[in-house]
């Protein structure tokens, strides 16, 4: 009996040893202070927008960013576009592994987005998101693109790559920063 009591043990404590550790405590949050983890915190706040949605006729959307749901590191978009209920939402962060930006968008009409990128060397304050294959109507490439930036203001860019290479705007937004009271 005393040997079946060891020999038990003995298997108990192999089931033991091999059985991984229980999980630890979540160790802080990095830090995102790095310069590059703050590449696109002008765009952080309420926004008031505007576009041509035809000739003629300006149409008016809001976009809130922020910093705060998830902490520093994500940035989170909630978009809306009052005149046809249109409202979707995304975010970003920098992928410090790989270098970049990755943005990932949903909306309330099905469409889902996931993009790519960050700041264009030597082109300050242009910003560019491209999305990882083809997206969009007829598979086309896309990307965002922020310019003009200034604390207030800046123009938002959704364009379509076209065969020969180059680039068309499909949709442009110009952003103001919202007033409180306004």
């Amino acid at each position: 009996m005393g040997r079946l009591v060891i020999a038990s043990a003995a298997a108990c404590l192999v089931c033991f040893a091999q059985t991984p550790a229980r999980a630890q405590a979540p160790t802080a949050p990095p830090t995102c202070d790095a310069p590059e983890f703050r590449a696109f915190d002008f765009w952080v706040g309420d926004w008031d927008l505007d576009f041509d949605a035809a000739p003629g006729v300006l149409g008016h959307a809001s976009n809130r960013i922020t910093k705060d749901e998830y902490g520093p590191c994500v940035i989170a978009e909630h978009f809306e576009l009052p005149a046809t209920r249109y409202k979707g939402g995304s975010y970003s962060i920098y992928d410090r592994n790989a270098r970049v930006w990755r943005q990932s968008w949903v909306d309330n009409q099905g469409g889902v987005f996931n993009l790519v990128g960050g700041p264009v060397s030597g082109q300050p304050y242009v910003f560019e998101l491209r999305t990882n294959g083809p997206a969009g109507p007829g598979g086309k490439i896309m990307r965002m693109i922020w310019q003009d930036v200034t604390p207030d203001s800046l123009t938002w860019h959704w364009q379509a790559q076209q065969p020969d290479g180059s680039w068309k705007d499909n949709w442009v937004l110009r952003y103001k920063r919202h007033k409180a009271g306004a």
